[in-house]
C-alpha cells in the first residue's frame, strides 16, 4: 500500500491530517465521517445522491469541521484532492460496490481502502473509556434476529449490552458512547466485512449460507468469502451451523487466533462442543467442564414463543453459544430467550379466521429465508414475487411444491419465479396479482412499479378467494421490496393493512 496505516490501532493514535474520503453520507457514512473529523483527519464526503437529508448532512459535517462535502453524480468517477495532496484513507459505505469507479480508482493508487467497522476496531481502544469485547454475527438470513437475541440474553446476564452495525445503531456510535460497554452484539453484512481486516473479536458465528447479492460481490465464491472473513482473528469461539457443511469449511479454514476453539449449533442433537435440541430443550455440550457425558438445560424451546420454527431454533442455538462463549450463566440465556421479542414481519401471525392463518413474512428477502417460512406450515397459498436480484428459485419451487396450495405473484421482476414454477410445480395454480393504471398499458404477468399497496390488496383478496380451513397464506416474497415498496417493512404493513381491511377491521 502506498500509505501505511498500521500505526492507527486506538482512539489516541495519530489520526490528525489524515487525509480521507468518506463515500456515501447515510448512517454509516456520516458516522464514520463525524468520527474522524473529531480524530482531527481532513475529511471530504462525496454521495451520488443530491439529496435535502444529504444536504443536510453535509452542512452539518461541514460545521463540525468537514473539509468539503460533494454531491451528485459527477463526484462519482475521480478521486478529490485533498488540501491538494491525493488521500490516504477512503472508508467506503456498505452499499459501495468495490468496482464503483471511485473506489476503483482509489485500489488502483495503492489507497488503503476501509468500511465504518474497521474504523471502529482500530478506535475502540480509548483512555478512560471501557473496552468492550465483540461478538460479530453474519449469514444470509437470521442476522437481525440473532443479534438481538444476544443482545437480550447479555442485558439479562446484568451486561451493558447493544447491539450494533448493521442493525439499529451504527458501530461508530456504539463504540463513541461516553459510558462505554460490556459487550458489543454486531451484526455484519458481507458488504461490511468485505471492507474489514483487522477486527479480532472474542466469537464470531455465520449462521448459514445462500445465493444472495451476487450482482454486489461479482459471484457467489466472492460472497462466501467475504463471509468467511467473520471468521479470521477469532479469539474464544468460532461458532458455526453444523448443519451446513459450507459453513463448518469455513470454520476449518480460518486463519483464527491460537486456542480459539470451534463450536457447532444445530437444531439437532447435539455432538461434542456443540449446542442443540434435545426433546425439545436448548442444550449446551460446549461450555460446560463435563461436555463428553453431559449437557446443560438453557431454555425449553416453547419458552422462546408460541411458535418456534426450526430456524428461530436456530437463531436462538447460535445466540445462545455467543453468550456462552462470554462466559453468561444457563439462567440468563433462559431469562433473555424468553423475553425476547421477535418483532415485526419474520413469521409475524396476523389474522385467523375460518381456521386460515395469515402470516407477514416481508424479511423474507431471498429464497433462503422464504425457505425457512415455507417449511414451517404444511397447506400454502403462497404470496411471493419481487426484485429477485439474480437468484433462482428452482431449488426453493422443489422443495416445497408439496405444500403448495397456489402462488399469487407480485412485483415486476419475475420472471425466475415464473420459470421455476412451471418447470417443477406445473399443477400448482399461479396467478398474477395485476393492477393497471388507467390508460397504460401493462404486459400480461407484470405489475406497475410504485402500485405495491394496491397489489398487495389485490393479492390478499385472491388468497383468501382460494384459502380453506387449515391452509396458511404466508406472505414470504423471497426477494426484496424496492420495485413496489421503500422496504420490507412497508411491504409488510401493506399486507397487514389488507388483511384487515379484508376483514373488516380498522388498519392501524
Amino acid at each position: 500500500m502506498l500509505n501505511n496505516l498500521d500505526h492507527l490501532t486506538r482512539w489516541e493514535s495519530d489520526w490528525k491530517g489524515l487525509r480521507v474520503v468518506v463515500a456515501g453520507l447515510g448512517l454509516s457514512g456520516f458516522s464514520a465521517a463525524d468520527t474522524l473529523i473529531e480524530l482531527g483527519a481532513h475529511v471530504v464526503v462525496i454521495d451520488g445522491a443530491d439529496t435535502e437529508v444529504n444536504q443536510s448532512r453535509g452542512e452539518t459535517l461541514k460545521i463540525v469541521g468537514a473539509t468539503d462535502v460533494l454531491l451528485g453524480a459527477a463526484h462519482l468517477d475521480e478521486l478529490p484532492l485533498i488540501n491538494g495532496l491525493a488521500p490516504q484513507l477512503l472508508i467506503a459505505s456498505p452499499g459501495w460496490n468495490p468496482r464503483q469507479p471511485l473506489l476503483v480508482a482509489a485500489a488502483q493508487a495503492g489507497i488503503e481502502i476501509w468500511g465504518d467497522v474497521e474504523l471502529a476496531w482500530r478506535v475502540r481502544e480509548k483512555e478512560g473509556r471501557k473496552l468492550a469485547e465483540w461478538v460479530v454475527i453474519t449469514g444470509t438470513n437470521g442476522k437481525t434476529t440473532t443479534v438481538s437475541m444476544t443482545e437480550a440474553i447479555f442485558q439479562a446476564a446484568g451486561l451493558r449490552a447493544i447491539a450494533a452495525g448493521n442493525v439499529g445503531t451504527p458501530i461508530l456510535d456504539a463504540i463513541r458512547d461516553p459510558e462505554g460497554f460490556d459487550v458489543i452484539a454486531v451484526e455484519l453484512s458481507s458488504f461490511q466485512l468485505h471492507y474489514t481486516h483487522t477486527m479480532s473479536p472474542l466469537a464470531s458465528v455465520v449462521l448459514n449460507i445462500a445465493e444472495d447479492h451476487v450482482d454486489w460481490h461479482g459471484g457467489f465464491e466472492f460472497y462466501k468469502a467475504d463471509k468467511a472473513k467473520i471468521y479470521e482473528r477469532t479469539r474464544v469461539a468460532a461458532i458455526y451451523n453444523a448443519e451446513e457443511a459450507v459453513v463448518e469449511a469455513m470454520v476449518e479454514n480460518a486463519d483464527v487466533t491460537e486456542g480459539c476453539r470451534a463450536i457447532g449449533f444445530t437444531t439437532n442433537v447435539p455432538g461434542l462442543s456443540m449446542v442443540g435440541v434435545v426433546d425439545g430443550l436448548l442444550v449446551d455440550r460446549a461450555f460446560i467442564e463435563d461436555r463428553k457425558n453431559s449437557a446443560a438445560e438453557l431454555i425449553a424451546l416453547d419458552q422462546i414463543g408460541e411458535v418456534v420454527p426450526r430456524h428461530t431454533a436456530s437463531n436462538a442455538a447460535a445466540a445462545a453459544a455467543l453468550a456462552r462463549a462470554f462466559g453468561v450463566e444457563p439462567e440468563a440465556v433462559a431469562k433473555g430467550l424468553s423475553s425476547f421479542d421477535s418483532g415485526d414481519h419474520r413469521i409475524q401471525a396476523v389474522a385467523r379466521r375460518d381456521d386460515v392463518l395469515w402470516i407477514n413474512d416481508s424479511k423474507a428477502t431471498n429464497p433462503h429465508a422464504a425457505n425457512a417460512a415455507l417449511g414451517a406450515f404444511s397447506s400454502v397459498v403462497w404470496i411471493a414475487g419481487g426484485l429477485s436480484k439474480g437468484v433462482e428459485y428452482d431449488d426453493l419451487v422443489t422443495a416445497h411444491v408439496k405444500r403448495l396450495k397456489a402462488v399469487i405473484v407480485i412485483g415486476t421482476d419475475t420472471t425466475a419465479l415464473l420459470g421455476a414454477l412451471q418447470r417443477h410445480a406445473p399443477q400448482v395454480p399461479v396467478i398474477m396479482a395485476e393492477v393497471r393504471e388507467t390508460g397504460v398499458e401493462t404486459p400480461t404477468g407484470s405489475a406497475v412499479a410504485g402500485d405495491g399497496s394496491a397489489v398487495m390488496a389485490q393479492a390478499v383478496k385472491l388468497a383468501a378467494e382460494i384459502a380453506t380451513a387449515g391452509d396458511t397464506v404466508l406472505m414470504a416474497p423471497a426477494a426484496a421490496s424496492m420495485d413496489q415498496f421503500t422496504s420490507y417493512a412497508q411491504r409488510g404493513n401493506a399486507f397487514i393493512d389488507a388483511v384487515r381491511a379484508l376483514m373488516g377491521e380498522e388498519t392501524s
